[in-house]
């Protein structure tokens, strides 16, 4: 079937008289955070005590997607009192459904005004906590799939990637590559087969920003993905997911089913020739195949396994066509910007860096949790302001963004806006979005090893700066945090770095020393501590021997 932009309307319409005909809304998280915390379970008492009581009629209660202070799950949002509830359970079924159109529970209460909620800016994160995510009219009461209207009936391809580049959108998955520039480069490929390819496969330790968008809002990626295939001239497109997301993949694939029984995807979406299919593919848990060609490789079903660029995907991608490669973030910022005009997507951020960015806010941290904010907040304001400072009064120490391919920036550098141009100064890169905190407790060292075995691990051996060199540094970083190493040691680890960096044939191989570097560079007293001194100022490394690597 095809939908009509007068029964898409009609679908909004009767979807918000079904939630004004409710007094009270109960909306219960039911990402895997909260999940994790038995918040489904929470789900069914509540629904259990509102039978019981026999008010079906005048309160809803519906699992929504992540409301980001993961901390303080299972989380509770009451309409339209306002009322967030915290650490919620079972018990408190009863006591919530007593207490509504009256007084808060104060043991429960959660004040919407903390710093977490008021300093965020949502544009990708604007339906999460909102919305069911297994019901696609939910997502089209908000506005959903009206930009893949508008840019069908009222915008050409071209105008389409106009107005993303007038937004200024850059890739949210690693370099941020501008997003418009990379679909002028596929749309202008001479070839009748092309495909778009959203890059699902979020590895990074401590990141869970893609994950948590799929299982919240994932109509929202669709819409994305289909107003690109539309602007590059493409008919399918494919989302590569880790498999190691249960909830993200089963969410993925009733939005899809649900999206075609309505005609959103598929044949003749709102009367026009445009005809998008979109498939899910599940990867193994390689971290190699976040990088695009390696992705591509396994999409295929070959081995994924990276090649050398050029040429790059935009040209000679899946199957030999031209590729459109983007992540989940970037995808999710497209509909608000077809919109509301790329002029407002450029008002928020930096001259460089457009938007807002998402962020896994992680480690030592009160706040917890999933944040949006616009491009250039300073880093001070991420950690103490929104992240509640570090907890029991600690000393924050460094934060660790970019995941495995980023660096360590240090406490010198608080006052430093968030941003591309920023993070790249500083040693470090954005990356897709993970932002861990450390406090004194962390051995600058022994963080470095971490993410040098994560990368050895995770190496496709193809190429030997990155095979070799990666596991050279592994046990260099052992040597020193066991007390053995020799000043010697700190001199190859440099030399390695470098050669690793600049010989290494994918991302994987080219960014894995910057967390050795930046460490190196910052924090050079612990090195030197723990070599000549034999000992660990944080008091983390046992000075055991160095693990065998098989």
């Amino acid at each position: 079937m095809t939908l009509s932009l007068e029964e898409l309307q009609q679908i909004a319409r009767i979807e918000k008289d079904r939630r004004e005909g409710f007094q009270h809304r109960i909306k219960i998280c039911v990402a895997a955070g909260c999940l994790s915390c038995q918040s489904a379970t929470l789900k069914e008492a509540m629904e259990k005590e509102v039978s019981r009581r026999g008010m079906e009629n005048w309160v809803d209660v519906k699992g929504v997607g992540c409301l980001g202070l993961c901390t303080a799950g299972p989380l509770v949002f009451v309409e339209p009192d306002g009322i967030l509830y915290q650490g919620v359970k079972v018990s408190d079924a009863g006591p919530i459904i007593e207490s509504l159109g009256a007084e808060p529970i104060d043991a429960l209460h959660c004040s919407t005004d903390l710093p977490f909620f008021a300093r965020q800016h949502k544009v990708v994160l604007e339906n999460c906590g909102r919305i069911d995510p297994e019901r696609i009219e939910d997502y089209i009461a908000e506005g959903g799939y009206y930009a893949l209207y508008q840019a069908l009936r009222n915008m050409t391809p071209r105008e389409v990637i106009q107005e993303i580049t007038r937004g200024g959108l850059r890739g949210r998955g690693g370099a941020g590559y501008p997003t418009g520039l990379k679909w002028t480069t596929v749309a202008k490929a001479v070839n009748a087969t092309k495909y778009v390819i959203c890059n699902a496969d979020e590895g990074d330790p401590g990141a869970f920003m893609d994950r948590s968008v799929l299982e919240s809002d994932p109509h929202r990626v669709l819409e994305g993905m289909a107003i690109a295939a539309y602007a590059v001239g493409a008919a399918q497109g494919f989302i590569y997911v880790r498999a190691e997301y249960p909830l993200a993949v089963k969410r993925l694939r009733t939005a899809i089913a649900h999206a075609e029984r309505l005609g959103v995807l598929g044949n003749g979406i709102f009367n026009t020739r445009f005809r998008f299919d979109v498939r899910v593919r599940l990867g193994a848990g390689a971290f190699v195949c976040g990088e695009e060609t390696a992705l591509m490789a396994s999409i295929e079903g070959r081995l994924g396994k990276p090649r050398p660029r050029p040429p790059y995907p935009a040209e000679y991608g899946l199957w030999g066509c031209p590729t459109l490669i983007n992540n989940v973030e970037t995808f999710a910022n497209v509909a608000p910007i077809i919109r509301n005009g790329g002029a407002w997507f450029a008002g928020i951020g930096t001259e460089t860096s457009k938007g807002t960015k998402v962020f896994a806010l992680a480690g030592r941290v009160n706040h917890t949790g999933l944040i949006e904010v616009p491009m250039g907040t300073m880093l001070r304001d991420i950690v103490f302001e929104i992240g509640g400072g570090i907890p029991r009064g600690g000393r924050f120490k460094a934060v660790q963004t970019g995941g495995p391919s980023g660096g360590c920036i240090p406490e010198q550098y608080l006052d430093m806006p968030v941003d591309y141009e920023s993070l790249a100064e500083a040693g470090s890169i954005m990356g897709s979005g993970g932002m861990i905190i450390m406090d004194e407790s962390s051995c600058m060292v022994d963080v470095a090893k971490f993410f040098m075995e994560f990368c050895m691990s995770e190496s496709c051996g193809k190429c030997v700066p990155c095979r070799v060199g990666t596991t050279q540094l592994y046990h260099l970083l052992c040597k020193i945090t066991s007390g053995a190493a020799q000043p010697s040691d700190l001199d190859k680890i440099e030399e390695l770095c470098d050669l690793v960096k600049n010989t290494a044939l994918c991302g994987l191989g080219q960014t894995a020393p910057n967390p050795v570097m930046s460490t190196l560079h910052y924090f050079r007293d612990e090195y030197t501590a723990h070599i000549e001194d034999k000992v660990c100022p944080a008091k983390a490394c046992k000075m055991q021997p160095a693990k065998e690597v098989v």
